[in-house]
């Protein structure tokens, strides 16, 4: 019988309700239970998809092709439990559901209403797919009082009658704010949004708090007070030096025994946190440390790049190393005099991901720089792209190269993919088709050359590692490209589409068309990170 715990968020957003999900899965997972986490996501988008990094950060991407909220990231990386389509739902999704289904007729001329069929919809979400867990946790995003999270309140609220008593569990996460012209801590926020909360049918059990000062005793028995749970069920939760300290802060506190007393399970086994601990002490006890440039289009929001700032902090931790990250726009290197002085001091360049020709020719002189001036790099995605694009230009004399994603061109190194195999069977795309969810999305195979870096690095010729994108590399290059150097190491399985390059001439030279940053891990860092790190280590004894 699964157990569902329900997570709100009150006073402002950005409490960091995702994170607080992710660390007590880990909690309860490291005494043995198993557990999934699933995010409602009230905004009318189907999904993040289409929506501006600018906006809403990050597209985390699963193995089976969703485009989903970045806080999956955060519980894939701290579980290691790979999320599903089925783990985020969005109001559109719900709403686009449901309208189609009237079309069809499939409620027999009934007045669709949103009690019972947006509920009813939420509800089924939430428990699909549970019966071999131990615990669900659903995080609702936005904030308490919002209009559009009304009907996801809703349905938590009948969720909690339909299920037995000891089946459901609410926690709300506020702000104490502390007032610095009164050198206190305040409470009143907390208590009108258990107030709010409470107005819509839901008294929580737990209140996580989030404040800058320790919680005093009397404060928090106000709390308690007012809001009408136990004072030991009121949690502090301080700043944490880092995200990953938070699991064992939060354990510090109470929170995960508070959730097993709430439930009534007192026979639980003790929690097995060593590698949470190793982890801790691998990020507070570096023995070196390296500057890596992310030279990205969208560094002015780094939850735009949330799974790519801790895949390099987990090849950090998995060399003992401090990393350091410097964000440089891509726009500002067209000038060649500027983009020397920001990168000759790095001891590793990274292109991401992105879309658009904003940026692109900053990014290729990027390229050309690390090739030029044997600097490890790594291109992901888009940056793999521009590396051949750099590679055809200033090697293969293939002067007009470019991609076909930034208007016609004579020589389209990079060109829409319009079909491809999945397990499914061949997928076909229009290049005048809608944006949303036709892209090449989710986890497919790859085959490595024998005697590559890559295989070396990964120690396998066979991997699956996560796409979204809409352009690959032109195949029809491959021979002129790798007379001017690259080494096209890793192809799909039937040979159609690169997939890896690099230079075997360089110290470390790699491009990949996928996302790897996706399925690192802080207790088990991406093989590629540990390895762009490791390099990146080696430049700096160099220097």
């Amino acid at each position: 019988m699964a157990r569902f715990i329900f997570i709100t968020g009150g006073v402002v957003s950005s409490l960091g309700k995702g994170l607080m999900a992710a660390s007590l899965a880990a909690l309860l997972q490291s005494r043995g239970y198993r557990v999934r986490i699933r995010k409602f996501d009230p905004y009318l988008n189907v999904d993040p998809g289409t929506m501006s990094p600018y906006q809403h950060g990050e597209v985390y991407v699963t193995d089976d092709g969703a485009e989903t909220d970045l806080d999956l990231g955060h519980y894939e990386r701290f579980t290691g439990v790979s999320a599903k389509q089925s783990d985020n739902i969005t109001s559109g999704r719900i709403y686009q559901n449901i309208i189609q289904k009237e079309r069809r007729g499939d409620y027999l001329g009934a007045t669709v209403q949103v009690i019972p069929h947006v509920t009813d919809a939420i509800k089924e979400f939430a428990l699909a797919d549970t019966d071999d867990l131990d615990f669900v946790l659903c995080e609702i995003g936005g904030t308490v009082g919002d209009i559009e999270s009304l009907p996801f309140m809703e349905a938590i609220r009948q969720l909690r009658n339909d299920l037995e008593p000891e089946q459901t569990l609410s926690i709300h996460v506020t702000l104490v704010p502390y007032i610095a012209a009164a050198g206190e801590l305040k409470t009143k926020p907390t208590q009108h949004s258990v107030r709010e909360l409470t107005s819509l049918g839901i008294q929580p059990d737990l209140l996580l708090c989030r404040c800058e000062h320790p919680l005093p005793e009397t404060e928090r028995a106000k709390i308690a007070a007012f809001c009408n749970v136990r004072k030991q069920a009121v949690i502090q939760a301080l700043d944490a030096e880092s995200i990953y300290a938070v699991p064992l802060q939060y354990h510090g506190e109470g929170l995960d025994n508070e959730v097993l007393r709430a439930f009534g399970i007192d026979d639980a086994k003790e929690p097995e946190l060593s590698r949470w601990d190793d982890i801790v002490d691998r990020y507070n006890n570096p023995e070196g440390e390296v500057t890596i440039g992310v030279v990205g289009k969208y560094v002015g929001l780094q939850d735009a790049y949330k799974s790519l700032h801790e895949a390099l902090v987990h090849g950090g931790m998995a060399n003992r190393v401090k990393v350091n990250i410097k964000w440089l726009d891509a726009e500002v290197f067209e000038n060649e005099e500027e983009l020397a002085e920001d990168l000759e001091p790095l001891h590793a360049i990274l292109v991401p991901g992105g879309f658009g020709e904003r940026g692109s020719e900053g990014k290729i002189s990027s390229v050309k720089f690390a090739r030029e001036h044997n600097v490890p790099f790594f291109g992901i995605c888009l940056g793999m792209q521009m590396a051949c694009v750099e590679g055809a230009r200033n090697v293969a004399g293939i002067a007009s190269a470019s991609t076909t994603e930034f208007g016609d061109t004579k020589e389209p190194i990079v060109g829409m993919i319009t079909e491809w195999m999945t397990k499914e069977g061949l997928e076909k795309r229009g290049a005048d088709g809608d944006l949303g969810g036709t892209m090449r999305l989710g986890a497919y195979e790859a085959r490595l050359a024998a005697n590559s870096h890559v295989a070396a690095v990964y120690d396998d010729v066979k991997i699956s590692e996560r796409h979204r994108h809409r352009y690959e590399v032109n195949s029809n290059y491959i021979e002129k490209l790798e007379q001017g150097g690259l080494l096209f190491s890793g192809m799909s399985p039937d040979g159609a589409l690169p997939e890896i390059v690099e230079r075997p001439d360089h110290p470390w030279f790699i491009g990949v068309q996928f996302h790897p940053e996706l399925k690192s891990r802080p207790f088990d860092p991406h093989p590629l990170f540990a390895s762009f790190i490791k390099a990146a280590l080696d430049q700096s004894r160099l220097v």
